[in-house]
C-alpha cells in the first residue's frame, strides 16, 4: 500500500531556476512538499533546490523531457510513490524561440519547437496529472486539488517577432478554461497567472529595451516584476480562499493589461 504524507504536494513544471524555482520557494513556505519536473541537470542547479530543502519540507527533483510521454508517465509515478498524492498543480514550463524572427520567416522548426513544450507538452502533462487529481477525488481522500497555468501577457499581445510563442501563450488561456469546465464536477479548481515583463534568464535578453519601456510609462508600476511576484500569486490559488472560483485570471504585470490612453 502507497504511504500518503500528511503535507500537500506541488506538482511544479520548470521550477529549477526562475519563475518556477520563485512558486517552488513560496509553496514550500506554505508548507508544501514539492515536486518538480525539469529538464535541466540537477548539478546545474543544486544551489536552487538545497535553498528549498532548508525550508524542512520534501523535495523531489525529477530530470525529464516535458514532451515526452514516457518521461511524464515516470515522473508521476515517481511522485505518487514517494508521496502518495498530487494537491497542486503548476504549468510553469516554457521557452522562448532560440532566434527571435518575424513571423514572415518564422521557421517550422522553431514553431514546433516553442509548441511542442509550452502547449502540447503542458496540454498532455495536465491531463495525465488531472486523471489522478479525479481519481483522489473519487476515493474520497481529503484533498481539494488545484491547477494553476502560468501563461504570459504575451498570450493577448502582439509580438510579430516571436508570434510562436504569443501563440503558445494564447493556448495556455484556453488550456485553463477548457480544464476548469471539465474539472469542476471533481471540485477541480483551475487557474491562470499572466506575467508581463519579469526579470528571468529570458528577458535577459532585451534588458535595455525594456528598461526604456518601463521607463516611458508602458506599466503604470514602474518597475520590472520578478519571480516572487508571480509565485505569490500562485501562493493565492493554492490557498484555498478562492474555491468559489474557477477558471480565473490574475495579471501580475504592473497594470500592463489597463491599456490606457
Amino acid at each position: 500500500m502507497i504511504k500518503i504524507i500528511k503535507e500537500k504536494v506541488a506538482v511544479i513544471t520548470g521550477a529549477a531556476r526562475g519563475i518556477g524555482h520563485g512558486i517552488a520557494l513560496e509553496l514550500a513556505k506554505d508548507g508544501c512538499a514539492v515536486a518538480i519536473f525539469d529538464l535541466l541537470n540537477l548539478e546545474d542547479v543544486q544551489e536552487n533546490i538545497d535553498q528549498i530543502k532548508k525550508l524542512g519540507l520534501p523535495v523531489l527533483y525529477f530530470q525529464g523531457d516535458l514532451t515526452n510521454e514516457q518521461a511524464r508517465d515516470n515522473f508521476c509515478q515517481k511522485v505518487m510513490n514517494e508521496y502518495g498524492r498530487i494537491d497542486l498543480l503548476v504549468n510553469n514550463a516554457g521557452v522562448a524561440p532560440k532566434e527571435r524572427k518575424d513571423i514572415l520567416e518564422t521557421s517550422e522548426e522553431s514553431f514546433n519547437f516553442v509548441m511542442d513544450i509550452n502547449l502540447k507538452g503542458t496540454f498532455f502533462f495536465t491531463q495525465k496529472i488531472a486523471n489522478i487529481m479525479v481519481e483522489e477525488v473519487k476515493e474520497g481522500l481529503e484533498i481539494e486539488p488545484k491547477i494553476v497555468n502560468i501563461s504570459s501577457m504575451s498570450s493577448y499581445t502582439s509580438s510579430p517577432a516571436r508570434g510562436e510563442y504569443c501563440i503558445s501563450k494564447a493556448g495556455i488561456s484556453m488550456l485553463t478554461k477548457l480544464y476548469a469546465d471539465r474539472l469542476a464536477e471533481y471540485g477541480i479548481n483551475v487557474y491562470e497567472v499572466r506575467p508581463g515583463i519579469i526579470y528571468t534568464k529570458m528577458t535577459e535578453v532585451v534588458t535595455d529595451k525594456y528598461d526604456r519601456l518601463i521607463e516611458e510609462g508602458v506599466t503604470p508600476i514602474k518597475r520590472w516584476g520578478y519571480p516572487e511576484d508571480i509565485a505569490k500569486a500562485v501562493s493565492v490559488f493554492c490557498s484555498g480562499k478562492l474555491n468559489f472560483s474557477t477558471g480565473e485570471v490574475i495579471n501580475v504585470d504592473g497594470g500592463f493589461h489597463l491599456r490606457r490612453l
